[in-house]
């Protein structure tokens, strides 16, 4: 829905958002009083300025101010600011009328507003939004807004964390000239004027790193919109947060949540590791890498025995102690009930019942059944596994898990939504 989950600096060490061809009203509005007034009337150059400032720059014998307008500076960006002399101002002028015979006002200023530099190793509005007000560039107030409309001007010299007092006073210079237009009444300046500047950049959000780590291989620098639900995502992360305290303590360091959308698919939240330390692997995704499926196999078996006709949910299974050749399954509390139904056996995750069920039903169908959900982990032959199958003796990863659920929910809730219609 437009939130920022996190972002990935730029391999050259710069915050840089991709191209947006949106720019706010207030930005803009601050952008062309301070840079380029003529902005909406010029052909690209404005022969009034570049005069007025070689006669300053010649009388001063040195560059006192400057001519450029917003046009010629996409130029200079494009050119990967070049070496300023009298002869690349000539290029800069006869490239910027071209662009203003090609481009639009508003792609212009599109430009200008994504790749100009914001001070130190930020680029663009969007980024710069977010590096120093911790928001979106469409929710600035005007000192913000009029605060980001400066940095281009001198991004080496000025920006929120150097030269603090220099800062404050162009940003209220523009803010006082915005007043004076009549951009903004006077108890806006009041309050714009009032309003303090951050001292530092603020980090990016990281909601879903791992999702972001995954995202970028494929789609690196580009902005992508995903299913996420936000306040979901918030909360399953202080949830896995509260539980790795406590299962630290008892040296398990690791866990992963995937929450699925049964109708649709869609992913909500994906949290891919604790926010444990790189000794404990952080920033491994554990989402998709294979672990022992441990007892998370069992309804898939209770559901084709059912399938296939093999059981009812109240058919009795043995629970009783068992041996098959070297192999002796035995239930987590090492007790056995005798006869069980089949459902109570599933939902109490009973060991024994499961080996039996998963011997009467088959070893070869049922492995046969796990290969056509494709869970792609399942590398291996039945018989590699044997009975220890439906115990853990496999290895998944949890997406697949996830979906092969999400699968079961589905036609259960097709079954419970059109009178008892069953498909497979």
């Amino acid at each position: 829905d437009g939130q920022l989950l996190g972002a990935k600096i730029a391999s050259d060490g710069q915050w840089r958002f991709p191209q947006n061809d949106t720019v706010p009203e207030k930005f803009k509005t601050c952008i062309i009083q301070f840079e380029d007034e003529y902005f909406q009337k010029h052909p690209g150059f404005n022969p009034i300025s570049i005069f007025k400032a070689l006669r300053d720059n010649l009388s001063s014998r040195n560059v006192k101010r400057g001519g450029s307008t917003i046009t010629q500076q996409v130029i200079r960006l494009s050119r990967k600011n070049q070496k300023r002399t009298y002869f690349e101002k000539g290029i800069e002028i006869i490239l910027a009328t071209r662009l203003e015979f090609r481009a639009s006002k508003r792609k212009i200023l599109a430009y200008y507003s994504s790749n100009a530099p914001f001070g130190g190793n930020v680029v663009g509005l969007d980024a710069a939004s977010w590096r120093y007000f911790n928001r979106n560039a469409n929710e600035l107030s005007w000192a913000e807004s009029a605060l980001l409309a400066v940095l281009p001007n001198a991004p080496s010299l000025i920006y929120p964390g150097k030269n603090h007092d220099q800062l404050l006073k162009k940003r209220n210079l523009l803010l006082k000239k915005l007043f004076k237009n009549k951009v903004i009444d006077k108890l806006t300046y009041q309050l714009s004027i009032a309003e303090y500047i951050p001292d530092k950049p603020y980090p990016l959000p990281q909601i879903a790193p791992h999702l972001l780590q995954k995202v970028s291989k494929k789609y690196n620098g580009k902005r992508i919109q995903t299913t996420i639900d936000v306040h979901l995502q918030e909360r399953i992360n202080s949830i896995v947060e509260s539980h790795y305290n406590q299962l630290s303590q008892n040296e398990i360091y690791n866990a992963a949540v995937l929450v699925l959308d049964v109708k649709t698919r869609r992913v909500l939240a994906y949290v891919g590791n604790t926010p444990t330390d790189k000794a404990h692997e952080k920033d491994v995704d554990v989402i998709d890498k294979p672990r022992s499926t441990g007892s998370i196999l069992k309804p898939f078996l209770f559901t084709a025995m059912l399938d296939a006709g093999d059981i009812l949910p109240n058919t009795l299974v043995a629970d009783v102690p068992t041996q098959f050749g070297s192999y002796n399954p035995e239930n987590y509390n090492k007790t056995y009930d005798g006869a069980v139904s089949a459902s109570r056996a599933l939902s109490r995750s009973l060991n024994v019942p499961a080996v039996r069920m998963l011997q009467e039903f088959g070893l070869d169908r049922f492995h046969h059944y796990l290969k056509a959900l494709h869970l792609k982990d399942l590398k291996y032959n039945a018989n590699h596994y044997g009975l220890s199958l439906i115990l853990g003796g496999a290895e998944s990863n949890l997406w697949d898990l996830c979906k092969s659920y999400a699968a079961l929910s589905s036609t259960l809730n097709h079954f419970s939504e059109t009178s008892s219609e069953y498909f497979s």
